[in-house]
C-alpha cells in the first residue's frame, strides 16, 4: 500500500502532466482516507492525521503538552485530533515523531480547476516571496513561471497590504484619542488574530476590523473579474486556516506554500531563474516589508506621518516576535503592563519570513525583504498612483471612505 506522501507525490506529478483521471483509474492498493484528504480537502481540518498514534505513554503526554493553546485532544482510541482552539502554528506536525501529522493539501483540486480552463486562475504572492525560489528569480520571472504552469498571472499581494496601510493608519488616527488608548495589529498574521480572538477574547474591541492583505487581494480580483479563481501563495500554514474561515471564505479559493510551489516547479521541469521577464511594479515599501517583524509599524508610522503630521498622540509601537513573545504581551496587556499604543504581534519568529513553509531562512529573508522594499519606487500608499486608481475602479472616491463599515476591507472580529 502506499504511504500517504507517496501517494501525493504520484497524483502531484500526474494533475501536473493532466493525466490525473488516468491514475486515478490505476490506483489499487491505498489509504481510503488518504485519498479523500488529498482529493477533498475542504471536507479535513487544516491540520490532517494521517496515521495512527502507537506512541508509548510519554511520548503521547508530550505531544499533548506541545500545543501551547490545548488544541490537540484524543479520541476513544487514542489518536489525536485537533480542535477549533488551532491558531494554525503547524508546531504539532513538525514536532510529531512519526510524521502522522500535515498540513492540508490543496494542489489536486487546483489543478483540476486550472485543467478544465473554465476559470481563470491567479497567484497571488505573499509579500514574503522575494529570493525564496533563488536571488536570480525577479518578481517578473516568477510571473512568467506561474503562468508556464497554467497561471492566467500573478499579482503581488504587498499592493494590498498598501490598501490595508492605508486604512489601518485611518483606524489609529481615529481610535488613539487619550494616551490610555491602543490598538492591536497586525491583521496580517492570522496566528496574532487567532490568539486574541480564542484565547484571549476579551482584547478584541482594541483590533481593528480589517481583513488580511490576503483576503483584501482575493476580494479585490474577484470585484473586478467575477469569473477568476484565486490562489494565495506564502510561507505559512495558518493561511490556509483562515481562508475557510465563514465571514471570509470568499476571496480565496485555494491556498499553497512556498514549499508546495517548488515541488510544481521541479515535476513540471520549470526552472524559474531562466523565464523571461514578466514585470509589473505597483507596490510600495510599506507594502513590501509587511513580511518581516516590525514592517507593518513601520508601514503604518511612515503612513500616518504622510497623512497626519500633527497629530498630537504620536504613534509608539511595539513588536511581539513570534508566539512566546505573542501571548506575554498580551498577558502584559491584560495585567495593565504596557505604554505603547501600538501593538504588532508576528506568530512566527522573524515575521512571514519565518514561517514554517519558507524555502530560505528567516534572516535572509528579512534582507532581500528590505532591499526589495528599498527599490519600491514608491515610500507609501499614499503618493503610490497605483493604490489611488486601484481604490477608485473598486469604488472608493476617497481614503477615509475605507473607515465606512460595508465595506469589503471590513471584518467582524467577534
Amino acid at each position: 500500500m502506499e504511504s500517504y506522501n507517496s501517494l501525493y507525490d504520484h497524483l502531484l506529478k500526474a494533475a501536473i502532466n493532466k493525466k490525473i483521471d488516468e491514475e486515478l483509474k490505476k490506483l489499487t492498493e491505498f489509504d481510503p482516507h488518504h485519498l479523500d484528504c488529498l482529493l477533498n480537502p475542504d471536507k479535513h481540518g487544516t491540520v490532517v492525521r494521517i496515521g495512527d498514534c502507537c506512541c508509548s505513554d510519554e511520548e503521547k503526554r508530550k505531544c499533548d503538552e506541545g500545543c501551547d493553546f490545548k488544541a490537540m485532544k484524543r479520541d476513544e482510541e487514542g489518536n489525536v485530533y485537533v480542535t477549533d482552539n488551532c491558531i494554525g502554528c503547524s508546531r504539532c506536525i513538525e514536532s510529531c515523531i512519526k510524521n502522522n501529522l500535515t498540513d492540508k493539501k490543496d494542489l489536486l483540486p487546483l489543478f483540476e480547476m486550472i485543467n478544465n480552463g473554465v476559470n481563470p486562475v491567479y497567484a497571488m504572492i505573499a509579500p514574503a516571496f522575494t529570493s525564496q525560489y533563488g536571488p536570480e528569480v525577479t518578481p517578473g520571472k516568477l510571473r512568467s513561471a506561474f503562468k508556464k504552469i497554467g497561471f492566467a498571472g500573478m499579482i503581488e499581494v504587498a499592493l494590498f497590504a498598501d490598501i490595508l496601510t492605508l486604512k489601518e493608519a485611518l483606524e489609529f488616527d481615529k481610535s488613539i484619542k487619550t494616551d490610555e488608548d491602543f490598538l492591536l495589529t497586525s491583521c496580517c498574521c492570522p496566528m496574532w488574530i487567532a490568539m486574541i480572538k480564542k484565547i484571549y477574547n476579551e482584547m478584541v474591541p482594541h483590533l481593528p476590523p480589517s481583513v488580511s492583505p490576503m483576503v483584501a487581494c482575493g476580494r479585490s480580483i474577484k470585484k473586478l473579474y467575477p469569473q477568476v479563481k484565486t490562489v494565495f501563495i506564502g510561507p505559512c500554514v495558518a493561511k490556509k486556516a483562515e481562508a475557510r474561515e465563514k465571514d471570509i471564505e470568499d476571496a480565496v479559493d485555494f491556498v499553497l506554500t512556498f514549499q508546495e510551489v517548488a515541488e510544481i516547479f521541479e515535476i513540471a521541469g520549470i526552472e524559474p531563474e531562466k523565464m523571461e521577464e514578466d514585470l509589473r511594479d505597483h507596490s510600495s515599501k510599506t507594502g513590501r516589508i509587511y513580511a518581516r517583524t516590525g514592517g507593518v509599524s513601520e508601514a503604518i508610522q511612515d503612513t500616518l506621518d504622510y497623512l497626519r503630521p500633527s497629530r498630537t498622540i504620536p504613534l509608539r509601537s511595539r513588536q511581539a516576535n513570534g508566539i512566546a513573545q505573542c501571548k506575554e504581551l498580551l498577558n502584559e496587556i491584560k495585567d495593565g503592563k504596557i505604554s505603547e499604543n501600538f501593538l504588532e504581534g508576528m506568530g512566527c519568529v522573524g515575521g512571514c519570513v519565518g514561517g514554517p513553509k519558507r524555502i530560505i531562512d528567516s534572516q535572509q529573508g528579512t534582507k532581500h525583504v528590505n532591499d526589495y522594499g528599498s527599490e519600491a519606487q514608491y515610500k507609501t500608499p499614499v503618493d503610490n498612483p497605483y493604490v489611488m486608481e486601484l481604490l477608485k475602479r473598486l469604488g472608493y472616491d476617497t481614503i477615509e471612505s475605507l473607515l465606512e463599515r460595508d465595506n469589503m476591507f471590513i471584518r467582524e472580529m467577534q
